[in-house]
């Protein structure tokens, strides 16, 4: 079978999963979850092999029109390079994790047969945009993941916040999807072509005639499909959603699409410099930000949504200053890291009963009830931290070296201002990341007080889930230049500088939150002891009330999600300390949400509230007037049909004797003139 047959099927196979398992979801129930698994993990193999095929050498491609559309074509094609073919390794092994962890962590959902569908869907939508060697047919896999996002992130439809996040992710996605789709045609305009060999043929021509706004209006799309500055701010509310859902968007999916779009299309936006400057300003404002939004959530959820806005801004912070295979090399660490992150803390909710970071830091044993996502979770947070010899640390300082080498003019692809902007808000960034990775590790692992409920071991599919991801989050890095060729034969090794200068900004991060942590335990032990001192009764002996104050922490109830029990005392928090007055704004993600409802929201909703009054006041009046007169009019008749005879022809005679007058009127005015 050759190549492309077997790219075909790549992302055909998740879509006929999710066509039977819709149909067959309630009639062969029995069916669902290998209907799901299966055509997931056959995809993932052969994506494997459509790799190793590939090989990082010669781009594959195919096409075949689709239908004549005049002077610009649609056409199915396909475009396999080393970027595409890696992506769909990640997706295909995702998305079968998700899958598998998924029968386990919604056993009891009665809705799993439809969730599962769409999360093959899904899938099959992300390989078709990875795939594509055709802009119109990318676009197709581009919005149909928007609308499976919209399902999945309010499969909890029944709470206001599913329902309120799955709006707020459609409606912003959508709203940089039509600056997109308007690149899009402006792009095949110049270009003659939806093609991508061809549009990067006419780019290295020079045959771009608005290269600035063409860049400029697909970056809108990017900003909104991969979280990017200003458009971010549906993605920590998306965490309503079920947490495989959060894995496979923050991953491998949604988001990855903006950033392996512009990978895609590097030459466009390197066209402009103008577009490029835009780009690492954006990175850089994103970076910095989602690292300081994150370090004040208390949601374990949310921290990990602000976490991937942030990575995502490295990616794109790497584009700028024209290193796509940096941003590719990071985008594949970060899938394997980031969907360990996110399954490990289903797990870890599931066992302390409560998103709440707060909470668990009230809770003593929780990493001793679930050691595996313990483990693989603490393995993860190296990984996000950029701990050598870890796969983050690898792939963060290849977009380092990428940007000091445009910094210090040893790259003609970007200005050096991109340079020094991306590698300066990295460095930053670095210690950030490894400020709320520390943070939320020591919340949710060494709490102290009332014992953590037990529920019992986490099913195998939940738990073997974990430490298979785990494999590529510790070794991925080390295999970087082995994989070198299959990404333009970048630079992908650290240098020396870059190394220090990361570890180093790292390390200090998470020294810092250590010792804030360690301040702020003991000021909550303080804290509970002169609580439970003035709750004593008069006369106690100090020793009684020293073990009272020990043993003090209640029993922990059963909890749910929705109202977990909460233990007494304060939370240690150590992101309060670290950024002091900033916190309160950082918690609130800078307020961004309120400055759009007041600049957007509001205006709508007045406008719409004048549309209602206009068209039932206005225009409403005009109807019912039209048929008011009618009424009227057909009362006035209906007074006249009296059914006496002689009325009738008194009318009939009164009426002729009106109509010969008025014509012997008309007769003599017109003799007269």
């Amino acid at each position: 079978m050759s190549t492309t047959t077997l790219a075909v099927l790549v992302p055909l196979l998740p879509f006929l999963g999710a066509v039977a398992g819709l149909l067959l979801g309630r009639k062969a129930p029995g069916f669902v979850r290998p209907l799901a698994i299966l055509p997931t993990l056959a995809a993932a193999v052969l994506a494997v092999l459509v790799a190793v095929r590939q090989g990082g050498g010669e781009t594959i491609s195919a096409s075949t029109e689709l239908t004549p559309t005049g002077s610009v074509p649609i056409e199915l094609s396909l475009y396999l390079d080393g970027f595409a073919v890696l992506v769909a390794v990640l997706v295909g092994v995702v998305a079968t994790c998700v899958q598998l962890y998924s029968t386990a962590y919604l056993r009891e959902d009665p809705r799993y047969p439809s969730y599962a569908a769409l999360v093959s869907l899904f899938t099959s939508a992300m390989l078709l945009v990875v795939y594509s060697g055709d802009l119109m047919v990318l676009l197709v896999g581009w919005e149909i993941m928007g609308i499976c996002s919209y399902f999945l992130v309010g499969h909890y439809w029944e709470t206001e916040a599913a329902r309120s996040a799955s709006l707020k992710a459609f409606l912003v996605t959508k709203l940089g999807d039509v600056p997109f789709l308007i690149g899009l045609f402006a792009l095949a305009a110049d270009a003659g072509s939806f093609e991508i060999p061809k549009i990067l043929e006419t780019v290295a021509a020079g045959g771009l005639d608005h290269p600035t706004l063409i860049a400029l209006l697909l970056l809108a799309g990017v900003a909104g499909k991969s979280a990017q500055f200003p458009l971010h701010t549906w993605l920590p509310d998306a965490m309503a959603g079920p947490t495989p859902v959060s894995a496979l968007i923050h991953a491998a999916t949604m988001v990855a699409a903006g950033v392996y779009f512009i990978a895609r299309l590097l030459p466009v936006f390197a066209a402009s410099q103008a577009a490029l400057v835009v780009m690492a300003v954006m990175a850089a404002v994103t970076m910095v930000g989602s690292g300081l939004a994150a370090i004040a959530q208390d949601d374990i959820k949310r921290v990990l949504a602000y976490s991937t806005i942030g990575q995502l801004g490295y990616m794109v912070g790497a584009l700028a200053v024209g290193d796509r295979g940096a941003a590719v090399f990071h985008l594949l660490s970060h899938g394997a890291f980031k969907a360990l992150l996110f399954l490990g803390a289903g797990v870890i909710i599931h066992a302390a009963g409560t998103n709440s970071l707060g909470v668990m830091s009230r809770m003593d044993g929780l990493a001793k009830r679930i050691p595996d996502a313990f483990w693989t979770m603490t393995i993860a947070l190296l990984a996000l931290a950029a701990v050598p010899p870890f796969a983050g640390f690898f792939s963060k300082e290849a977009v380092l070296v990428a940007a000091e080498h445009t910094a210090t003019g040893h790259s003609d692809f970007a200005p050096s201002a991109a340079g020094w902007l991306v590698l300066v808000s990295g460095l930053l960034t670095a210690l950030l990341t490894a400020a709320y990775a520390t943070r939320l590790w020591l919340m949710a692992f060494r709490g102290r007080g009332a014992a953590a409920p037990d529920h019992g071991k986490e099913p195998f599919a939940m738990t073997g889930v974990l430490w298979l991801l785990a494999i590529p989050s510790i070794g991925f890095g080390l295999a970087a230049e082995s994989i070198s060729g299959w990404f333009d034969n970048g630079e992908l090794t650290p240098t020396l500088v870059t190394s220090v200068l990361g570890t180093g900004a790292a390390a200090i991060g998470a020294m810092l939150t250590y010792a804030l942590w360690q301040r702020a335990s003991a000021k909550a032990a303080l804290a509970a002891a002169a609580g439970t001192r003035a709750a004593a009764p008069a006369g106690t002996p100090a020793a009684v009330v020293a073990a009272a104050s020990a043993a003090e922490a209640p029993e922990v109830a059963e909890v749910t999600h929705d109202h977990p029990a909460v233990p007494a005392g304060p939370a240690a928090d150590p992101g309060k300390a670290f950024l002091g007055p900033l916190h309160r704004h950082a918690a609130a993600g800078f307020h961004l949400d309120a400055v759009y409802d007041r600049l957007f929201v509001r205006p709508v909703r007045a406008a719409a509230s004048l549309v209602r009054f206009l068209d039932r006041e206005v225009v409403d009046t005009y109807v019912r007037g039209a048929g008011t007169g009618t009424q009227l009019l057909g009362s006035l008749v209906r007074r006249a049909q009296t059914g006496n005879v002689q009325s009738y022809l008194s009318a009939l005679l009164a009426g002729a004797v009106v109509l010969a007058i008025a014509t012997a009127v008309l007769a003599n005015v017109n003799a007269g003139s």
